[in-house]
């Protein structure tokens, strides 16, 4: 006669069937998964709808819904913007034997006239095999023909230029932009239009000691160097009023938000400054068709109010570096000493002896390296 007794935490189950294990939590509900789901073959499985899920409060915890702050965005520094249509353009330009054929034409022109008018020189007329002319005097026809072969002259003449490798010609007739030259060699160019000589070579400009700071707001003097050319140059001439000037301003306005460190500090920060000291002036340069390619600081110095309290500062850093290094030299020292003669058995020594053996090697090593005991 066997007597069956139930576990108080396991429910009983069917005579025919192994027992469930109890539930730790007891209003927990379990969702079955069939066996035969997780090992199919079927290599793509069908979609299955979701809805979107919704987290809420729970009900009867008393827990609040958190609520998310939203996010603080510093606002955006505006973008300086120039005239949209001012930009560089290619001038109508002639080639210089234009100007020189006009010019020359011109003066054949004042030459038949006063041959026409009787008023040409006999040594002229007959350097210039002309035929002898009483002349008609000079009359209004001959004036005009004066003036136009004048300002033929003038017109073929003036306009010539020259133009050189590096160097462009912006060109404003009446204060309007009508295009830039920077093709070389002789050309003709329109008298009337006024000429702005523009260097597009690729240049450099060392600045003067200017006030930065650096990560802990220390104030610095640093001298940097900027490479720059004019990629655009009726934004740099009509878009700004001085690009030089421009472009100093904005290397001070980068000194002063990037932090410079001084030399001998991590390694890399001064690299890290002259990336983010030549994409700030990048930045700033580029809407008046400025192209800067770097700006590095090439010389940092502390400001003169606290250049001596600095230098101290640094002193006593170096002197408390160095005498870590010691310290620690002679600590591996004495203990490299005191292992190797108790592992080799030469002395024995107790708590006592040791620390007095410990004592007397910090004591000469320290002496010996110039430094005074502790």
């Amino acid at each position: 006669m066997s007597t069956t007794t139930s576990h108080p935490s396991e429910p009983d189950g069917p005579a025919d069937g192994p027992a469930r294990p109890a539930r730790l939590i007891q209003n927990e509900a379990t969702t079955e998964i069939p066996v035969h789901l997780l090992f199919r073959d079927d290599p793509d499985p069908a979609p299955v709808p979701l809805k979107p899920a919704v987290v809420g409060r729970r009900q009867g915890t008393g827990e609040q819904p958190r609520l998310r702050r939203p996010a603080v965005t510093a606002p955006k520094r505006p973008v300086p913007q120039v005239d949209p249509d001012l930009v560089e353009r290619p001038a109508r330009v002639l080639p210089g034997a234009v100007g020189v054929l006009a010019g020359a034409c011109g003066a054949a022109g004042c030459v038949a006239t006063s041959w026409w008018a009787g008023v040409l020189p006999p040594l002229a007329g007959e350097a210039l095999r002309l035929p002898g002319y009483a002349g008609a005097g000079l009359g209004l026809a001959q004036w005009a023909a004066y003036a136009g072969a004048g300002a033929l002259g003038l017109f073929g003449l003036g306009g010539l230029a020259r133009g050189r490798t590096g160097r462009a010609w912006v060109l404003d007739l009446f204060g309007r932009y009508r295009g830039t030259v920077r093709r070389s060699g002789l050309l003709w160019v329109n008298p009337l239009l006024l000429r702005r000589r523009v260097d597009v070579r690729l240049r450099h400009w060392r600045s003067e000691p200017v006030p930065a700071a650096d990560g802990s707001g220390v104030g610095l003097l640093v001298v940097v160097l900027v490479v720059w050319r004019v990629r655009d140059t009726a934004r740099a001439t009509l878009g700004v009023e001085d690009h030089e000037t421009y472009l100093r301003e904005c290397v001070e306005a980068g000194l002063a938000r990037v932090p410079v460190e001084m030399p001998g500090g991590p390694r890399g920060a001064g690299d890290a400054a002259g990336e983010a000291l030549t994409r700030l002036v990048a930045a700033d340069a580029a809407p008046v068709g400025l192209e800067v390619f770097s700006v590095r600081p090439v010389r940092v110095e502390y400001a003169p109010e606290v250049a001596a309290a600095m230098h101290r500062r640094r002193i006593a850093a170096l002197d408390a570096q160095h005498r870590a290094s010691v310290l620690s030299s002679v600590v591996d020292s004495v203990e490299d000493t005191v292992t190797r003669l108790t592992v080799r058995g030469l002395v024995e020594l107790d708590d006592y002896e040791r620390k007095a053996l410990v004592k007397d090697l910090t004591v000469a090593f320290c002496a010996g390296r110039g430094e005074t005991a502790p």
